[in-house]
């Protein structure tokens, strides 16, 4: 990296630096020889380094211009390793793709600014052209919700689990990172299965659904549900009852199948009101 170079907390730079965490984020991205793999967020290039050593093809991802350009000094050799100076939330996964000349499948690797790694997750997980997997850097609050069990189930764990399988992987301490963020990171696997454990017809309005029984989520679903809603007490239970559930319960609670029980209710009932 250029001495030049420092990190911008405008765009929440904080760079992974010890080689034994780097090893182990390859390693759980199984690249295998097909893979076009991205890169998000490629910084000063330590990662990018060890995922041009296995990836076929290595499409390196970063915002900032001076980052940009020493990537491009330091990989200009490597006929496998393409830069794309962009902003990830801004550029189409196909667009990315055929900027770096890559394809599919792809592998998604990065260590994610906290501020948006959760719209980048959804950015490629929603997408048409999902990735084969994506193995990334988060805060580990924000991770550990993603992959959370019933129990501990939040808005984000909905929306996370219906389109992929997540799981942590290993937490990384502040004092890995250069600078040290003030808060602990963590490593997780976000794998879109080709055949979903629970689908839905509308993922749009299921999605509106699920954040509807979060809106109040210490309460019990039914008061929750009737918040988000904005109904009477008795509606939201009358759904709760066509699932088949417990309106005793909390939002935090419910299984995807739940959810996806509540769903149908709420779709059913609506139809035969209107």
């Amino acid at each position: 990296m250029s001495p030049r170079v420092r990190a911008r907390k405008g765009l929440g730079q904080h760079w992974l630096a010890d080689s034994r965490y780097l090893t182990r984020i390859v390693a759980a991205a199984e690249i295998s020889d097909e893979d076009t793999v991205v890169e998000v967020g490629a910084g000063t290039g330590l990662l990018t380094q060890r995922l041009a050593e296995c990836a076929s093809r290595l499409i390196a991802l970063e915002v900032d211009h001076r980052l940009a350009a020493d990537l491009r000094e330091r990989f200009a050799a490597s006929a496998n390793v393409t830069v794309v100076e962009t902003d990830v939330l801004e550029a189409g996964v196909e667009e990315i793709l055929s900027a770096g000349g890559g394809g599919l499948p792809y592998v998604v690797v990065g260590n994610l600014p906290y501020f948006i790694g959760t719209a980048i997750v959804r950015k490629f997980i929603q997408d048409r052209v999902r990735p084969r997997r994506m193995v990334v850097t988060l805060q580990a609050e924000v991770a550990r919700n993603m992959a959370a069990a019933p129990g501990r189930m939040s808005y984000l764990s909905v929306e996370t689990q219906i389109f992929a399988d997540a799981r942590v992987l290993f937490r990384i301490p502040p004092r890995a990172f250069r600078p040290p963020p003030k808060v602990d990171s963590a490593v997780v696997r976000l794998d879109p299965p080709e055949n979903p454990d629970v689908e839905v017809d509308d993922i749009g309005a299921f999605l509106t659904l699920a954040k509807a029984g979060f809106a109040a989520p210490r309460k019990r679903l039914r008061n929750s549900l009737a918040i988000g809603l904005r109904t009477e007490a008795a509606a939201a239970e009358a759904v709760i009852a066509r699932a088949g559930l417990d309106p005793a319960r909390r939002p935090a609670e419910l299984s995807l199948t739940d959810w996806r029980a509540l769903y149908l209710a709420h779709r059913a009932l609506s139809a035969a009101q209107s």
